[in-house]
């Protein structure tokens, strides 16, 4: 297709504008995090993304909407990492401790946190983080129910209350730590200490049923994995 064709263009004008919104998002999360949303100006943002100061008001309007898109995001990607993380556990608890581990080793949960006090005052706000947290949950659901289906555990709780329990936990426990100074090994373990069991493996039992199914339909195979 020509370079000049309109909707060539077109795709090529929108591309180079989620470019330009990742860029300039990727920059202020770091400042954010490390200076705050006071201590970080617009202009600071635009040079870490080499960027110009009116191409963030363009995209994001003002900075509070930066911060708390950008904070947003970062929560996301952090429940992400955390599900690729535990997606090789064999136990329920190698799965919840993959997940906390994951979660309390960055201070993104922190940061999302500060995006959910500023929009108690800037309402205009609240509807990206309400679908932000609403994709938390249904994403951790989602993940925990696999989990459960394809080894068998039985879980204490259903999967739905299961991912909202776990992040409210991690947002509190993470808030009162990083107020107190804890390191991430101590989050981790007061994480894990409150949370508690989340479910519990498929009984030997039920393996022993299922070898021994194998073993009588299977007579030539000794271990009966075919028939299983």
């Amino acid at each position: 297709m020509p370079a000049s064709d309109p909707k060539h263009a077109a795709r090529a004008t929108r591309t180079a504008g989620r470019q330009m919104r990742s860029r300039l998002l990727d920059g202020a999360s770091r400042l954010f995090k490390e200076r705050g949303l006071a201590g970080t100006s617009i202009s600071d943002i635009a040079a870490a993304a080499d960027a110009f100061p009116s191409q963030i008001t363009y995209y994001f309007r003002t900075k509070e909407a930066l911060f708390v898109e950008a904070a947003c995001r970062d929560m996301l990607y952090v429940a992400r990492a955390a599900e690729q993380a535990a997606l090789p556990a064999h136990t329920p608890h190698e799965y919840t401790r993959a997940l906390v581990e994951t979660v309390t080793a960055t201070d993104s949960v922190a940061f999302f946190t500060e995006a959910l006090t500023l929009t108690r005052r800037r309402q205009d706000l609240a509807p990206l983080v309400e679908r932000t947290i609403e994709r938390l949950h249904g994403e951790g659901m989602r993940a925990y129910a696999g989990q459960i289906e394809r080894h068998g555990w039985k879980s204490l709780r259903d999967p739905d209350a299961s991912s909202r329990r776990f992040w409210a936990v991690a947002i509190g426990v993470m808030v009162e730590g990083f107020a107190m100074g804890r390191s991430a090994e101590e989050l981790s373990s007061e994480m894990l200490r409150v949370l508690g069991d989340q479910a519990t493996p498929k009984p030997a039992a039920d393996d022993a049923r299922l070898r021994l199914v194998g073993d009588a339909s299977n007579p030539g195979s000794p271990d009966g994995e075919r028939s299983a």
